[in-house]
Parts: C-alpha cells; structure tokens; sequence
C-alpha cells in the first residue's frame, strides 16, 4: 500500500491513458497537517458557545486548546469531551479559514474517520466569506459532510435566502467510524456532492435559479464537532466521550481552465519542451514586476521545488534532470494569490 502522504507520483502512461476526470483539475490548496501544530495561516479558532449555541441549541464550549484540537499521527484530531468548563457540560473545537484561505467554485475534498454515537455532530462545511457583512442564510452555507448520533449516513446541504431560509440536500449511506473521502465538485452551474469519488447529490445553481446568486461568490472552510443541539438531540447514558473526528487532509482543486482564465499578472506562459528530460522551459511576462515564485508540486500537494523568476526576464529555465519520470503540477504565484497553475510530463 502507497502512503498518501508520501511524495506519490502517477506514472506517465497511466496518466496520459486514464479517462480520469482527475486530470481536469489542479491542486491549488492542501492542508496534510503534518507539521506538530495547527497552521495559523491556514486556521484560527471560534470560542464559546455562540448565539443560542451557535444557532442549533447545541450544548459544546468551542476552544483553542490541544485537550480539544490538536495534531497526532498525520491527523487533525477534534476531540469532543464531557466536562465542566465555563458553565458548558461539553468541549469540543470549531475551525475556521475565514479571512484566510476562500474560494470560488472548485473541488474541495477531506479525507476524514468519524465517531459515532449520540449527540455527536461532526461536520466538514463552507461559508460565505461575506457573512459578517449579509448574516446567515444571506450568505449561503454548503455542508460538504454532516453525521449525527449513530445514523448510517452522511449529508450533503445547501443552505440560502428566497423570501426565507431554504434548504436543499441528499444523503447516502455511510460507515463512518471508516476513512472516507467526503467532496464537493462545485462551478457556476451546479453543486455536486461525492462519497469516496461516487457522486449522490445535485444541485441546481445555474443563472441564480431559485436565488441561489449566494453560491456564485467566495466560501471559507469550517472544520467542528459540536455536541446535541437541535438536530441530534442531547447525549444519553449510551453515549461515549471523549470522541474524536479524525481529518487526514482536505484538498482544494480548480479546473485548469478556470486557473488560467484568472491569471492576473501573468500575460502568457507557454511551457516546453513538454513532455521534458533535463529541464523544462517556460515563456512568462511579469506585467507588474512583482515579486513570483515558481513552485513544483506532486498528485498530494507537497511542494518539491521552489524558485523566485526572475523580473523582466521573459523566458526562464527550471532544471528537473534529478526528478523521476512522471506527472508534475506546477504554479506561478505571488504574496497574494496563483496566478497560474498547470502540469508537466517528466520523461
């Protein structure tokens, strides 16, 4: 078995055969939470318990602390307790990305294990980034994943504004106590929900049908377990803390197309030869002269090469003689934003 967190790489003519609709997409964000503590640059935390437990009654104290969040093994652990603390029966942890990391359509996936049991509500879920601005359900909510209690399923819902809270979602059945990979693949069109790589749910988004213009605009990633609360109701005698929610990573994809159709200060990149031996060669003008860094990256997204371009300095040449033959992503960003992305066969 290939480790998934090891620097993997397809072999060319797998890749170039497949009829994968994997190929149309590029890794433009990954947390593998391999480093000893949470990424502030990727996460920060909400505490308390919100307004009428954070809107579902639900009875947790969200913190900061490693007792509730930490990192073990290769996995984020958000671990569920039973205990006094602050005048709540119940820890768990709520994490955010907002003003961080957001984005506009693409696939976001988690590759994650859950508890099971009641009053336990973990949950993988988006929302809008303008929501300090337009408030809940103004500005739309997409819950990628939720479990609750000891239910065989999972749940993938929309949340918006027509004249009123709406709310649209399937389900499919689940052994979640497993590693499972939970997605969504979501463009300008339609939202679609996926259980290990099986599509289950759709959802309608085209020319803001239905209202649903909230769908068309940035998101930020929420990571939490929360315990009871409206849907899944309180805990009971047979119910087991502490509970751990297990996230091995999430990835966060955009089509080749749409990366490049967003390119803001990158006029022109024609990369070769390609596929490449030795080294490969790419055209670029830097339009603001800013600083650019080019950056290799493998199918998992760890970054295997790193080069600042050079400024008005249109062609530049990457030295790849010492990598092994196989598929290879690279991107072109600065200090705010990729400003291009794209791949390379090395033979």
């Amino acid at each position: 078995m290939i480790d998934k967190k090891s620097s993997l790489l397809i072999i060319c003519i797998v890749f170039l055969c497949a009829n994968s609709q994997a190929q149309n997409w590029a890794l433009i964000w990954s947390d593998s939470f391999t480093n000893a503590t949470i990424n502030p640059n990727n996460w920060k935390f909400e505490i308390g318990t919100g307004t009428n437990g954070w809107g579902n009654n639900e009875l947790e104290y969200y913190t900061a602390r490693p007792e509730n969040a930490t990192i073990k093994n290769g996995n984020l652990c958000i671990i569920a307790k039973s205990e006094n603390y602050q005048g709540s029966n119940y820890t768990s942890a709520r994490m955010i990305s907002k003003d961080l990391k957001q984005w506009t359509y693409g696939k976001i996936e988690a590759r994650i294990k859950l508890p099971q049991t009641q009053g336990v509500w973990p949950a993988f879920w988006m929302l809008g980034s303008n929501i300090s601005q337009v408030s809940w359900p103004e500005c739309g909510e997409i819950d990628i994943m939720e479990h609750i209690n000891t239910d065989p399923k999972i749940h993938g819902t929309m949340h918006w504004n027509n004249n009123g809270h709406v709310y649209y979602g399937g389900s499919t059945n689940c052994v979640v106590t497993n590693y499972h990979t939970y997605a969504i693949e979501w463009n300008a069109d339609s939202i679609n929900w996926y259980l290990d790589n099986v599509k289950y749910w759709t959802a309608n988004i085209k020319n803001n049908i239905n209202n649903t213009n909230a769908f068309h605009k940035p998101y930020f990633l929420i990571l939490n377990m929360a315990v009871g609360g409206n849907w899944p109701g309180s805990p009971n005698a047979s119910s087991v803390f502490p509970d751990t929610m297990f996230v091995d990573y999430i990835n966060v994809y955009q089509k080749f197309a749409t990366a490049t159709s967003n390119i803001k200060n990158v006029n022109t990149i024609n990369i070769y030869p390609n596929p490449a031996q030795d080294f490969i060669l790419f055209d670029v003008e830097n339009k603001n002269n800013d600083v650019q860094i080019f950056e290799i990256y493998n199918s998992v997204g760890k970054v295997l090469y790193k080069q600042e371009l050079m400024v008005n300095t249109n062609s530049q040449k990457i030295n790849i003689a010492n990598r092994v033959s196989g598929i290879y992503f690279y991107r072109i960003k600065n200090n705010n934003s990729i400003l291009h992305n794209g791949r390379f066969v090395k033979e």
